[in-house]
């Protein structure tokens, strides 16, 4: 039997069937309800239509996630999850195991157990999205932090001098990224093929102004981490990661910024950077991965 996984963001719910080996048998999405009550309706749709065939189920969802007892304590873009027990609500229609965790913490934990940070005893993975996401593996674990706040870089402060859209999330948020850059090619945000076709091509100097300077931001986070915790590896997701040149052009600004700070190129080693293997699905496979650390937990 299989395992069935959920993704709740902002604009979509991605759910997947995945075997014990964190293989994908099947994958599909919906968009994202703009009521609780139609997300519980087809959550709990979803979930019976499968109940046969799976033996546990586990979510990702963005914002402050006590993994512990399923309890959404903020939601990121979806406000109507605020404060919200979702261990509670699924177990009262399924006895099946459930968990829940934010989404950084569990493309992090994708890419440890069976991605491009295993064996790495000291990374993160950054997801580019609605927000930032950021999950932290330290010392060979997970770290959430006792308020599971830990890697919540999207409330990081960029400039203190200012109070308007300061906080990093404002300047690194893909969504805001797509949106600014459909702006000046007159396109839709979501035709992602147009948008990079003009920034591989360099069709205009004020969209290649922007990627830049968006790239940047990421390398300067990466910076701040790195000299923070003293990573080993960084590996870049969400949706906007499938094009090869975000990843390129974070390392490009990464190494940029070392030799125009030169103590950082003297005092710190430069750190691995790559995209995360499984890219959008690094969620659907971290929350599994939760999974089965509670599961075995508890059978100890």
């Amino acid at each position: 039997m299989d395992y069935l996984s959920i993704d709740i963001g902002g604009s979509s719910v991605k759910f997947g069937l995945i075997n014990g080996s964190g293989n994908l048998v099947e994958i599909w999405k919906r968009e994202t309800p703009e009521s609780l009550e139609e997300l519980q309706a087809m959550l709990q749709i979803e979930i019976e239509e499968k109940s046969d065939l799976i033996k546990g189920i586990a979510m990702s969802i963005p914002g402050k996630i006590n993994s512990r007892n399923g309890y959404i304590h903020t939601a990121g873009a979806i406000p109507y999850l605020y404060d919200f027990s979702m261990k509670e609500w699924v177990s009262s229609f399924t006895e099946l195991p459930f968990v829940t965790i934010n989404d950084g913490k569990a493309a992090a934990l994708a890419e440890w157990w069976i991605g491009n940070l295993k064996d790495i005893e000291n990374g993160a993975a950054i997801v580019l999205g609605s927000d930032v996401g950021c999950g932290l593996i330290v010392n060979n674990q997970l770290l959430q932090g006792p308020n599971y706040q830990a890697g919540e870089v999207s409330y990081l402060i960029r400039n203190p001098n200012r109070h308007d859209s300061q906080l990093f999330d404002n300047q690194a948020s893909a969504v805001v990224f797509m949106k600014r850059a459909s702006d000046i090619l007159g396109v839709s945000k979501y035709d992602y093929q147009t948008i990079f076709d003009a920034i591989v091509n360099h069709e205009s100097k004020e969209l290649d102004e922007l990627f830049t300077a968006y790239c940047r931001d990421i390398a300067s986070l990466i910076n701040n981490l790195q000299v923070t915790l003293d990573l080993e590896k960084i590996v870049i997701g969400g949706g906007i990661s499938n094009q090869k040149i975000v990843t390129q052009t974070i390392k490009e600004e990464y190494y940029k910024l070392r030799q125009e700070h030169g103590l950082l190129e003297k005092t710190f080693q430069p750190i691995a950077i790559e995209e995360c293997k499984f890219h959008n699905s690094s969620n659907l496979l971290g929350a599994l991965y939760q999974l089965f650390i509670e599961i075995d937990a508890r059978s100890m």
